[in-house]
C-alpha cells in the first residue's frame, strides 16, 4: 500500500460484459422457436456472443460520448450539410447492416420478421441510437414498392448488407439508408397541419434535368422540425400539393443527390440536442426548392406512409423491450455480486421483489414483441393482420410507456454508481422515453386503437381468438378476459379512457402468452401482480408467496 492510498477497493462489481446475450436469455430463445424462426437460433447465438463482448459494448459508450457534428460548409465555403460521426458509430452501423437488421424480411423466407425482431431486440441491449436509421430503412421498403421506377433503382442498394456511409450519388454506393421527415413546428403529430408545399415540375423541364427519371417530379419548399438521420441517402416526407390543403398530403421521395449528380436543396439548419438517443443525428431542415418524386397517389400521402408507420412502431416495441432487457441484466448482474448488510443484494427479500418484478415485465415485453413480429410474418392471414392492427398501437403505448420507470428502477438497484455517466444505466434511462414519443405519442396510439375497434368488428374477434388460446386454467385470467371482451362488445369509443383500454389489452395478451409458454412460476406471478390487481406506478409490488428465486434464475443465465 502506497503512502497516498487511503483504502482498499473491494465489494465492487465488474461490468456486465463478455457474455452471450442470446444464450443468457431463455425467454427470447423460446419465443424465437415458437414464433416460427427456430432455424435462426445458431446465427443468433453467434450474434449474441459478438454483441456481448466488452469491445462491442464499449462502442455504445464512445458513440454517445462523441456525438454527431454538423458541417454546413466545406473549407472553401461550399454548402455541404454533412454529419460527422465517431468511428464507433460506423462500427455499430456496420454490425446492424451486416446482419441484415435493416432489410432481411424483404428478402423472404419463413419466420423472417421474427428472426429479424430477435436480432433487433439483441442490438437494443447494446446501443439504441444506431437503431433509428436502420428502422427507417427497414420500414421504407413497402412504401417505395409503390413507385416501381424508384424501387428498381434503389431497392438493390437498400437490401444490400454493405454499410456505405460515403456521401455520394446512389449509383456510386454499395448500400443505402433511408430517413424520414414528417413533422413540422406548427403540427407535430397532427401532420395534416403541415405547410410544406410541392409543385409539379413540367415534364419537359424535368426530363431536361433528369432524363428518363423526370416523371412525377415536384419542387418542394418548406421545412421539417424533425428530419431523422440527415446523413441518409434519401428521405420520405409529406407535403401539400395545393395552396389550401384541400387535396390532402402527398408522399415524396427526396434523394440527397439528384440523378444528375447535384446535391438536392435540402438545408440542414441544426442538429437536435436531445435528452437521449444522442449518438444518432436528428435535425431541422428547410427545403429551398428541393426536388422530390411522388410516391403513391396525389393526396394519399398518409395512407401511403401508414404501412411504413406500422413497421416503425413494431420497432419501437422491440427497441423498448431490448433496452428494458439491458437494464434488467445490468441490475441483476450487479445485485448478484454486490454485498450489503452481510449478503448479496439479490438474496434480500425486498430486492428480490423489485428484481423479480422487473424480470416479469421484461419477459412479458419480449413475449409480446416477438408475437407481434409473427403477425407481420403472417400478414396475408386476415386474422393475423387484424391482430397486428390492434397490438401494434397498444403494444407501442404500453411497452414503451413502461420503459422509463423500468430504467429508473434498474438504476436504483445499482445505486449511486448507476446514476453517474460511467454506468450504462444513465444512457439507457435517457433512451427509454424516445420510443413512446417517436412515431406517435401514447395518446395517438391509444386513439388509433379505439379506431381499430370501432371500425372493424373483426378486431375484437381477433383479440378473442388470441386470448382463447390460453385456455381456462387460471381463474383470474378467465375473469379478466371475460370482462375485457364484454366491455369491448358494448363499449362506445371513449377517448377519455383510451389509455386504460390499451393497458388492459396488452396485459391480457401478455398474460395469455405467459400462461401458454412460460413456466408456471412466471405466469402465476404475472397474473397475480398485473391482472388480479393493477400493476401500479412502481416496481417491487409483487404479492407474497411467489418463487422469486426461480424467476431471477430464469431472467439471466450467467
Amino acid at each position: 500500500m502506497q503512502a497516498f492510498d487511503t483504502h482498499e477497493v473491494r465489494n465492487t462489481v465488474a461490468p456486465f460484459e463478455n457474455i452471450n446475450l442470446f444464450a443468457a436469455d431463455p425467454a427470447l430463445q423460446e419465443a424465437l422457436a415458437r414464433e416460427g424462426a427456430g432455424d435462426a437460433a445458431a446465427a443468433l447465438h453467434a450474434l449474441g456472443a459478438e454483441l456481448g463482448k466488452a469491445e462491442t459494448l464499449d462502442l455504445a459508450r464512445l458513440a454517445n460520448l462523441y456525438t454527431p457534428k454538423l458541417q454546413n460548409f466545406d473549407r472553401e465555403g461550399h454548402r455541404i450539410d454533412e454529419v460527422e460521426f465517431h468511428p464507433a458509430w460506423h462500427q455499430l452501423m456496420a454490425l446492424l447492416i451486416g446482419h441484415g437488421t435493416h432489410a432481411s424480411p424483404w428478402q423472404g423466407g419463413a419466420g423472417a420478421q421474427v428472426a429479424r425482431a430477435a436480432r433487433y431486440l439483441l442490438f437494443g441491449q447494446v446501443e439504441n441510437g444506431a437503431q433509428c436509421p436502420v428502422t427507417m430503412t427497414y420500414a421504407s421498403v413497402p412504401a417505395l414498392r409503390q413507385a416501381p421506377r424508384i424501387a428498381q433503382k434503389w431497392l438493390p442498394k437498400i437490401l444490400s448488407t454493405q454499410y456505405d456511409p460515403r456521401s455520394l450519388p446512389i449509383e456510386q454506393k454499395h448500400g443505402a439508408l433511408i430517413g424520414m421527415g414528417m413533422t413540422e413546428k406548427q403540427g407535430g403529430s397532427d401532420v395534416r397541419a403541415n405547410t410544406t408545399r410541392a409543385e409539379p415540375v413540367p415534364l419537359s423541364d424535368a426530363r431536361a434535368l433528369f432524363g428518363e427519371e423526370g416523371e412525377d417530379v415536384f419542387r418542394i419548399v418548406g421545412h421539417k422540425w424533425f428530419f431523422s438521420a440527415p446523413q441518409s441517402d434519401a428521405h420520405l416526407i409529406l407535403a401539400q400539393t395545393d395552396t389550401d390543403g384541400s387535396a390532402g398530403l402527398s408522399c415524396f421521395f427526396l434523394p440527397r443527390y439528384l440523378p444528375n449528380g447535384a446535391r438536392n436543396a435540402i438545408r440542414v439548419q441544426r442538429l437536435k440536442d436531445k435528452v437521449g438517443n444522442r449518438s444518432n443525428a436528428s435535425s431541422e431542415v428547410e427545403f429551398t426548392g428541393a426536388y422530390g418524386w411522388l410516391i403513391g397517389k396525389p393526396g394519399r400521402g398518409i395512407p401511403t406512409i401508414l404501412e411504413m408507420g406500422s413497421h416503425t412502431r413494431l420497432d419501437c416495441v422491440l427497441g423498448s423491450a431490448g433496452a428494458m432487457r439491458a437494464a434488467l441484466t445490468h441490475a441483476l448482474h450487479h445485485a448478484r455480486r454486490r454485498v450489503a448488510f452481510g449478503r448479496p443484494l439479490a438474496e434480500q427479500p425486498l430486492m428480490q421483489n423489485v428484481l423479480a418484478d422487473l424480470a416479469l415485465e421484461s419477459e412479458a415485453a419480449t413475449a409480446l414483441a416477438m408475437r407481434l413480429a409473427r403477425c407481420f410474418d403472417e400478414s396475408a392471414d386476415p386474422a393475423q393482420a387484424m391482430l397486428a392492427r390492434i397490438l401494434t398501437p397498444a403494444g407501442k403505448y404500453w411497452v414503451c410507456k413502461r420503459g422509463p420507470g423500468f430504467g429508473a428502477e434498474a438504476m436504483e438497484v445499482i445505486g449511486g454508481s448507476g446514476y453517474v455517466e460511467d454506468s450504462p444505466l444513465a444512457r439507457l434511462y435517457r433512451e427509454l422515453p424516445v420510443n413512446s414519443i417517436w412515431e406517435g405519442s401514447g395518446n395517438v396510439m391509444c386513439l388509433d386503437l379505439l379506431r381499430a375497434f370501432s371500425k372493424s368488428p373483426e378486431a375484437r374477434e381477433a383479440l378473442a381468438a388470441e386470448l382463447a388460446l390460453a385456455g381456462s386454467g387460471d381463474i383470474f385470467f378467465v375473469a379478466y378476459r371475460s370482462t375485457l371482451l364484454a366491455d369491448l362488445a358494448q363499449q362506445q369509443a371513449d377517448e377519455f379512457s383510451a389509455r386504460v383500454l390499451a393497458e388492459r389489452v396488452v396485459l391480457a395478451v401478455q398474460a395469455a402468452l405467459l400462461l401458454r409458454h412460460a413456466p408456471p412460476y412466471v405466469s402465476s406471478a404475472f397474473v397475480a401482480s398485473r391482472l388480479k390487481r393493477e400493476p401500479g406506478g412502481t416496481y417491487g409490488r409483487l404479492p407474497g408467496g411467489l418463487d422469486c428465486a426461480a424467476i431471477l434464475a430464469r431472467a439471466l443465465v450467467e
